[in-house]
């Protein structure tokens, strides 16, 4: 028979490594494992071996109803917890609501309790944020965007502001502003192709709406301020700034199913445009369709004035004579690290 082998280094250290583990154990009997039993009854937590109480307040984990076979055939819902509290509502959501049931007592009892519970506000509150959700789906806009809207125009009716603007002109002014505020803009062309507003009724809004809701954030700011808070700047309302024809690329160029390359330049192309003031007086939309055009034949995906109107919305005629601009400056506007490698060709671009 061998001799047992020699334990290792490893071993011999594993031995002598501490248990951190926290476990409970009756002080009285010391048993390991310990024999407890959790009475919910009473919320306590009990030895099952001497009967010593070893915690209390315990949490039952379990469902609050009993499920029987026979109840479940109606589709009944034996949940009692009732709907997540809306964060866009006032008010502590907690009241109880009888449920409808055709004929007998309880039809009656759910007519009478809708009766006095009814609030005009929130009934109003919630058509108008359905309203902008339902903009914002139609465009496949984020949630993040709807969930700002809805936050913008609970402000203005929490303040009764606006009073005499028609409710369909603030929501498009709050999607308007929601959109620049989490770095996806739509021009005001999108916003009323959207919501059948005018472009200038949005414009106007637009401005009024700015101005209130910096003048909101200032009082607030100086409340906290009064009572001696500390001012977190990360929360103040910020102006947004206008769209520029960089912040449409991105969406522009997935539409036409360019590259993230061609993105990437005609970016590049719009900021040393705007810079060097090339497209000095041309608007967002239609100076970010002539870099397009200039970029896709530049990087030999080429898409015709047509296809990129159908997706800026601008006419063929207005991209052209945006591109002789970019064309006359092509030399200045078109670094050489784009077409190095034969990765694009200048001689490529159509004159016109």
């Amino acid at each position: 028979m061998l001799p047992p082998a020699a334990p290792t280094v490893a071993q011999q250290q594993r031995a002598w490594e501490a248990n951190h583990n926290v476990s409970v154990m009756c002080p009285d009997c010391r048993e390991s494992p310990a024999n407890l039993v959790e009475e919910f009854s009473s919320g306590d937590m009990v030895c099952g071996s001497c009967g010593l109480v070893l915690g209390d307040r315990i949490v039952d984990t379990r469902s609050e109803w009993r499920t029987f076979s026979n109840d479940d055939q109606g589709g009944d819902d034996p949940s009692r917890v009732g709907d997540a509290a809306n964060p866009f509502l006032n008010g502590a959501q907690l009241e109880t609501t009888i449920s409808y049931t055709p004929g007998g007592i309880g039809r009656e009892l759910h007519r009478a309790q809708s009766k006095t519970t009814h609030d005009k506000t929130a009934k109003g509150l919630l058509a108008a944020y359905k309203e902008i959700g339902a903009f914002c789906d139609s465009i496949n806009i984020q949630k993040i965007v709807s969930d700002a809207a809805k936050q913008l125009f609970k402000v203005v009716d929490d303040n009764k502001a606006f009073k005499g603007k028609p409710q369909e002109a603030i929501i498009a002014g709050c999607i308007f502003i929601a959109c620049r505020q989490c770095n996806v803009p739509r021009t005001f062309r999108e916003i009323f192709a959207l919501t059948k507003v005018p472009k200038k009724e949005i414009g106007r809004v637009f401005k009024a709406l700015e101005k209130f809701f910096a003048a909101q954030d200032s009082k607030k700011m100086e409340e906290i301020t009064k009572h001696g808070g500390v001012v977190d700047d990360s929360r103040h309302y910020k102006t947004t700034s206008s769209t520029k024809a960089h912040d449409l690329m991105i969406r522009y160029c997935n539409n036409l199913n360019l590259s993230q390359n061609c993105t990437t330049i005609a970016q590049e192309l719009a900021s040393r445009a705007a810079n060097t003031g090339t497209l000095a007086g041309r608007s967002p939309i239609s100076s970010a369709a002539a870099c397009i055009y200039m970029v896709s034949y530049l990087m030999k995906q080429p898409k015709t004035a047509k296809e990129i109107s159908a997706i800026a919305g601008v006419s063929d005629g207005t991209i052209r004579n945006a591109y002789k601009h970019l064309y006359n400056d092509r030399e200045k506007l078109i670094d050489p690290k784009w077409v190095e490698n034969g990765k694009g060709d200048i001689t490529l671009l159509p004159p016109s």
